[in-house]
């Protein structure tokens, strides 16, 4: 797997399927770098950190998640620097994280096989929460680089956070564009409210959490679709 470059100042680490791992985003400012999720287990965050250093990128003082969902958290225990995240996704990771601390991560590994196949070889789930929370929304400047990141309802979870690089014009949406992952439901209102909220934000480039980069229309499109 190889780092791409999307932009001036973004780079990713594209999704996998077997593994259910999703892209991995990175923002370089002028005074420093973030990352868009922290990785499905230590191993995924250790892969993308090589290839930032293979470019000669700094590493990222700040990671930011777009939800709970273990494929998007579970790395957090090894990252670089600090985790942020909304106060709703930080209690799902406090909930997942005592409930594996004291039953074992059968239950865990029950859910797919993708994370059976993530950890395979008796790789051990190391859970941990957040080091910092919002609500709401927050911009970052790192410098010369405007970062927004904002609370949204969407159809995925009811904890999703959109992250949008201003002068790149690029939304990471995480997942939040999914259907529910445990009902297999897609809320058709909670799928327009999601849609109105990125036309407002008006971004150029779209990076779902498990596609490929698109054009915004796509995205509404495939967002407002039979609902």
């Amino acid at each position: 797997m190889e780092l791409k470059r999307l932009t001036e100042h973004i780079w990713f680490l594209p999704f996998e399927t077997e593994r259910d791992r999703p892209n991995l985003g990175y923002v370089k400012g002028g005074n420093w770098s973030l990352a868009i999720d922290a990785g499905h287990s230590a191993a995924h965050t250790g892969e993308f950190y090589a290839l930032l250093e293979k470019e000669g990128l700094p590493l990222p003082a700040l990671t930011v998640l777009t939800h709970w969902h273990w494929d998007h958290t579970f790395g957090m225990h090894a990252v670089n620097g600090l985790c942020l995240a909304n106060a709703k996704t930080n209690k799902y990771i406090s909930e997942w994280k005592a409930k594996i601390e004291k039953n074992g991560p059968d239950e865990f590994f029950a859910i797919h096989e993708s994370i059976r196949k993530e950890y395979a070889g008796g790789a051990e789930v190391t859970v941990k929460q957040a080091d910092m929370v919002f609500s709401g929304e927050i911009t970052l400047d790192l410098g010369g680089l405007r970062v927004r990141v904002m609370q949204t309802e969407a159809p995925h979870t009811d904890d999703s956070t959109l992250i949008f690089v201003e002068d790149d014009k690029v939304l990471f949406l995480g997942d939040a564009t999914c259907d529910d992952f445990f009902t297999g439901s897609k809320s058709a209102e909670l799928c327009r409210k999601l849609a109105a909220t990125v036309k407002a934000i008006a971004p150029e480039i779209c990076v779902e959490g498990h596609w490929t980069p698109t054009d915004t229309r796509d995205t509404l499109n495939d967002l407002l679709s039979g609902i």
